[in-house]
């Protein structure tokens, strides 16, 4: 087990955050906090395998049905345009975003890396998740309005 993980635990359970662990191939450790952004989706904390002490706080977003159907009906190109008009979002507010494909599902993952040691402290974390929230609700916000 990681120091970091169980920081992140602790500072978890100091807050009462309903959270359980996940399973990434491509994570140290992967911690799910349920409901967390009042649109039903999970935040995602982990540590990235090969970068020790780094912590990533995420959220993905599915996109709905329509969008769905609307971006299958793209072509190649207007497809890309799309997913950097995404990529272009997440970085105005100060965000990673990922354009992903899990469970048969396209999905926006928007996400914080706190990769100095300064920010490896329980008021950082915090901070983090509550900016990720706010975060992931403006990207859905602008999912609907672009798409």
């Amino acid at each position: 087990m990681s120091r970091l993980r169980d920081n992140v635990e602790r500072w978890l359970i100091h807050e009462n955050y309903d959270f359980k662990q996940g399973k990434s191939e491509d994570a140290t450790f992967k911690i799910i906090i349920s409901n967390s952004d009042g649109l039903g989706n999970d935040t995602e904390v982990f540590e990235p395998k090969d970068q020790e002490n780094i912590l990533v706080v995420g959220i993905k977003i599915d996109m709905k049905t329509k969008q769905l159907i609307r971006f299958r009906e793209l072509n190649e190109t207007e497809q890309e345009n799309f997913k950097k008009k995404v990529d272009d979002f997440c970085y105005s507010v100060k965000a990673i975003g990922k354009f992903l494909d899990e469970d048969g599902k396209k999905k926006v993952g928007v996400y914080i890396v706190l990769d100095k040691p300064e920010q490896l402290n329980q008021p950082s974390f915090f901070k983090a998740l509550e900016e990720i929230i706010e975060m992931s609700e403006k990207t859905n916000r602008f999912l609907i309005k672009t798409f």
